[in-house]
């Protein structure tokens, strides 16, 4: 019976634990996704450089990455759920004391520390307990919960500029605050999976002969060590090591575009109304682009790094072709293509994540990929915005991100490679095992 309750469910309570980390996906990182309707509003407030202003984002993003360790390990010791309803409370925190608006630093302190904290008490374990749930469904269970972000940012853009205007960016800010109270009833909602540190024992048992119960629960004392405490020594694996490269390149370029979409759009004399659409179109390609990946993925006909390298790829080069823009229309399609591309990378980048390092490991990769990725996030923004000072175009911030994901997807091309050397290193060391005679079909007498 224990060995059936390890099993994901693939299913059942499984969709409400999905329909809960929809939701947490969009009170925070579609919050984050949209900030930068804020940007200009903070930048004129404060009447600071983009590159200073942008640090807010930077520290957000930074602290996001960063307390992802901190937030698997607690999901270790404690549950999923209760480091949920935690980042829900930091998340309000943070944007109802950025209502204050004191200065500069106390933005960094409040919309950038204490969100980026909430965001990543929330996110982490969301996404994480969807994967415990699922097995054969978990790239199309991925897809569905991360399109949450895709589906408030949509509604988000054109609501927040309707805040800024009605209750300027002050108000605004307190009014989201209380929004993102929903994710503490949405972390209640996240029921703890029986026996999730034990998905590696129902395998055990399943090979153990009949009748050897000593190594039956021997192999389950194992499987519970290796799920309860945090695995650091993932960082000395070859393949963690690329991917987590290929996260941090990715990250240094990912945020970049939302942040400088809007007042890339201000500089070609677009109006407010239409420049908050973009941010509304972006979410919608985004969300279609996540779930027709994530059900791509689900019939698992290309493999997830094949999948990934190509979507990176086409992302890189609609963020090389958006720049050329110099209208509204053409503006928009060009933000199409790059939403779509985009979705369809987030949809699989975490699947392909606990392909790289299997279930009993994935809590604590998740953990360790996002601080390192933390780099990326933490250092592309205030560099795209200084690059943006120095070119004096907030185009030159694209061509940055573009060129940046270029660069990551060799990383996965690498990844890709040594998998598939130690694919066929494991081939040949298994071929001679078949058969140990010169003739198989010849056997010794068996001695009486």
């Amino acid at each position: 019976m224990q060995a059936k309750d390890s099993n994901p469910p693939d299913g059942g309570y499984g969709w409400v634990v999905v329909v809960s980390a929809f939701m947490v996906m969009g009170l925070t990182a579609a919050v984050l996704k949209t900030f930068g309707l804020f940007f200009v509003e903070i930048q004129q407030h404060f009447d600071e450089l983009a590159s200073t202003t942008s640090w807010i984002t930077s520290v957000t993003i930074a602290i996001f990455h960063l307390g992802a360790p901190v937030a698997s390990s607690l999901c270790v010791r404690y549950t999923h759920r209760a480091v949920v309803i935690t980042g829900g409370l930091l998340a309000f925190s943070g944007m109802a004391l950025g209502f204050l608006g004191l200065n500069m630093v106390w933005m960094y302190a409040t919309t950038g520390f204490l969100q980026g904290l909430g965001i990543s008490f929330s996110w982490t374990p969301a996404i994480s307990i969807v994967s415990h749930y699922f097995s054969k469904k978990r790239a199309l269970a991925n897809a569905i919960a991360s399109a949450g972000e895709c589906a408030f940012a949509f509604t988000f853009g054109p609501f927040f500029q309707w805040l800024i205007s009605q209750y300027g960016w002050k108000g605004a800010l307190l009014i989201i605050s209380g929004i993102q109270l929903n994710i503490c009833v949405c972390g209640v909602l996240m029921r703890p999976l029986a026996s999730t540190c034990l998905l590696e024992a129902s395998h055990s048992e399943t090979e153990t002969p009949p009748g050897n119960g000593a190594s039956k629960i021997d192999r389950e004392d194992k499987s519970t060590i290796t799920h309860t405490t945090f695995n650091w020594m993932l960082v000395r694996q070859p393949e963690f090591v690329l991917y987590a490269i290929f996260g941090i390149l990715a990250a240094m370029s990912f945020f970049v575009p939302p942040l400088f979409l809007v007042p890339l759009s201000y500089s070609l004399g677009i109006d407010e109304s239409w420049t908050a659409s973009l941010l509304s179109i972006l979410a919608v390609v985004d969300f279609a682009g996540r779930l027709l990946c994530g059900w791509y993925a689900n019939l698992h006909i290309t493999k997830t790094v094949h999948l990934l390298t190509m979507t990176i790829t086409l992302i890189s080069t609609s963020l090389m072709l958006l720049p050329l823009a110099n209208n509204y229309l053409s503006l928009a399609i060009f933000t199409g293509f790059y939403g779509f591309f985009f979705g369809t990378t987030v949809a699989v980048h975490i699947t392909g994540l606990a392909d790289v390092v299997g279930m009993p490991d994935f809590d604590s990769a998740l953990g360790l990929f996002m601080l390192i990725r933390s780099t990326g996030g933490f250092v592309g923004p205030p560099l795209a915005g200084l690059i943006v000072d120095m070119a004096g175009d907030y185009r030159a911030g694209f061509y940055m991100a573009g060129a940046t994901l270029v660069l990551s997807a060799g990383f996965l091309v690498t990844l890709d490679q040594l998998q598939q050397r130690k694919e066929r290193g494991n081939q040949t060391n298994t071929k001679p095992e078949k058969s140990t005679l010169p003739y198989p079909s010849l056997h010794p007498l068996k001695v009486q």
